[in-house]
């Protein structure tokens, strides 16, 4: 029996715009509170411990809880999960506007980074209840992708421009009225789904993915930013041993939280390893970038967030072709191919020099979105189908885990090259008159220059200013370097393991039914799978013939 492709209505369509917005919102938040940094400071007075806390607070909590939450979705219901976290990120980002103390803004920030979590695996994993055409999936997956991408280089603008007019509070408060309207909306379009014989939520599972994956972030955070020393090496050494432990819980658990056969999948772990370094590539070529443009160029760093829109155009021309090449292309080609131009991306980052015109970056960047969606686009359908449908939330939140990862490893990884080479070029600069900790500024920072500098005569600042860009310049391209080879090995890798993986992306069902795609076996008999409210959600094939 063949499977049933239902078209997607005006519902899942506007639905489809609820989710977007959500996720949106979500990307935002993670880059918008740049720009508030000098006045919330300045207002609320934290302390150097405080403001670290404030601004990292929001992705450790939200990497430490997407397993449990997106377990929760498939148990509880999807709909209802994000709604919750809707409701609960607009209660957090009215909290964070209106903070009256560090204390406050920081546990706001946790709340809104655990609200995150609900919203990330929930959305994408609605969309497979709402999209069951394979085109009109690819479409919704396209979009959401893209919304992904282009909302992480939209916050810093948007934070920008709310605080040239408004307080610092702005930059959480506008999520509110976003969050009031899905919880308006979200009733009416978005389908419930779950699984009824999820089993009972695992207490010890859940503590031990936590506690596990944030001491490993930030234990990993502190080792490549600040050095080594015994705590943050500790708090690493122990997030891996707690997160060793909960995957073995999974093998052996009644009711695990995740599949771990799954990974036995090359789809999935293909997939998974693709937006593992799609992220990494996201976060590490930002932090050169960003930095480039204001400490090398000059820019504000409102005009430096406003020249980051200027990859939009390849960002929309990914999402518009990735579907369509999708349905003549295997994916481990197009994910293959993209990861080569995200390296090629990186391969101009590489020629980029102190006076450099500003197109040599931008075109740079511009190869970097293009593939980064395109992966993403592929990527997340494949993760989101190779599960069994009742499970698409869990597996989501894996995929979303090892993401987060991505992301510090790419701002750890990239970043600390960039600095190890500005470190060794500065290393012999001594200018007359300047010793003790603004010797030590100048030769750890291109900030730390920029700082000293000032305080010299101009004769003597500007040839230290000139000396720390090219130092810079220098560390972007060695960066760049290993950034363009890391996404050669990644795209091997990845045309590897989705070698298997047919054009459909993983068969609909169970990962049983994509094993035996991929074994030769033609097709299983088909079973209903119902929502919630006794209606067949779609006809999906069993894995047992």
């Amino acid at each position: 029996m063949s499977e049933l492709k239902p078209k997607a209505g005006m519902k899942e369509w506007c639905g489809l715009v609820v989710i977007v917005l959500v996720t949106l919102l979500v990307a935002i938040d993670v880059s918008v509170l740049g720009f508030a940094i000098a006045p919330l400071s300045e207002d609320l007075s934290p302390s150097a411990t405080q403001l670290l806390w404030i601004m990292d607070i929001y992705s450790f909590v939200l990497a430490g809880t997407l397993v449990t939450v997106g377990w929760l979705g498939d148990r509880i219901g999807r709909r209802k999960l994000l709604l919750f976290g809707a409701l609960m990120f607009g209660v957090a980002s009215a909290a964070a506007a209106f903070s009256t103390s560090p204390e406050m803004l920081i546990a706001s920030r946790a709340v809104l980074g655990l609200a995150a979590s609900t919203l990330t695996p929930t959305s994408l994993a609605l969309i497979r209840n709402m999209f069951h055409d394979s085109k009109e999936r690819k479409a919704a997956i396209a979009a959401w992708g893209g919304t992904l991408t282009s909302g992480a280089a939209i916050g810093p603008v948007v934070g920008g421009l709310l605080l040239n007019n408004f307080w610092w509070g702005s930059v959480f408060l506008i999520n509110t009225p976003v969050m009031v309207m899905v919880l308006i909306l979200g009733p009416f379009l978005l389908p419930e789904y779950r699984d009824p014989n999820r089993g009972r939520l695992d207490l010890v599972s859940t503590v031990l993915s936590l506690a596990g994956i944030m001491t490993l972030i930030y234990g990993f955070k502190e080792l490549v930013i600040n050095g080594y020393s015994r705590n943050p090496a500790i708090c690493a050494a122990v997030g891996g041993v707690l997160l060793v432990a909960f995957v073995i819980r999974q093998r052996f658990a009644r009711d695990p939280m995740i599949n771990i056969r799954l990974f036995g999948n090359g789809g999935f772990s293909g997939a998974v390893i693709t937006n593992m370094m799609v992220a990494f590539a996201l976060m590490g070529s930002s932090v050169l970038t960003n930095q480039y443009l204001q400490m090398v160029l000059g820019y504000s760093p409102l005009k430096a967030s406003l020249w980051s829109l200027a990859p939009m155009p390849a960002i929309g021309m990914a999402v518009g072709i990735t579907p369509a090449l999708a349905r003549k292309v295997k994916p481990s080609k197009i994910i293959g191919g993209a990861l080569l131009i995200i390296a090629a991306g990186f391969g101009i980052l590489t020629q980029v020099k102190v006076d450099s015109n500003i197109a040599v970056v931008l075109v740079g960047v511009g190869l970097l979105a293009g593939g980064m969606v395109a992966c993403k686009t592929l990527s997340a359908e494949i993760v989101v189908t190779s599960a069994p449908p009742e499970q698409a939330g869990s597996s989501v939140a894996v995929s979303e885990t090892f993401t987060e990862f991505g992301i510090a490893m790419g701002f750890a990884t990239l970043g600390s090259i960039g600095s190890m080479v500005y470190r060794h070029d500065m290393s012999d600069v001594a200018p007359t008159g300047v010793g003790g900790g603004a010797l030590h500024a100048l030769r750890n920072t291109i900030g730390g220059a920029a700082d000293v500098a000032s305080h010299l005569s101009n004769g003597a600042g500007g040839k230290l200013i000139a000396t720390s860009r090219d130092a810079f310049t220098h560390g972007l391209q060695i960066a760049s370097l290993a950034g363009a080879g890391l996404m050669v090995f990644t795209a091997l890798i990845a045309a590897l393991l989705l070698r298997k993986t047919p054009i459909e992306a993983a068969l609909p069902g169970s990962l049983e039914a994509a094993q035996a795609q991929e074994d030769g076996y033609v097709e299983p008999a088909a079973r209903t799978i119902t929502r919630t409210d006794g209606t067949p959600a779609a006809v999906h094939h069993s894995s047992a013939a």
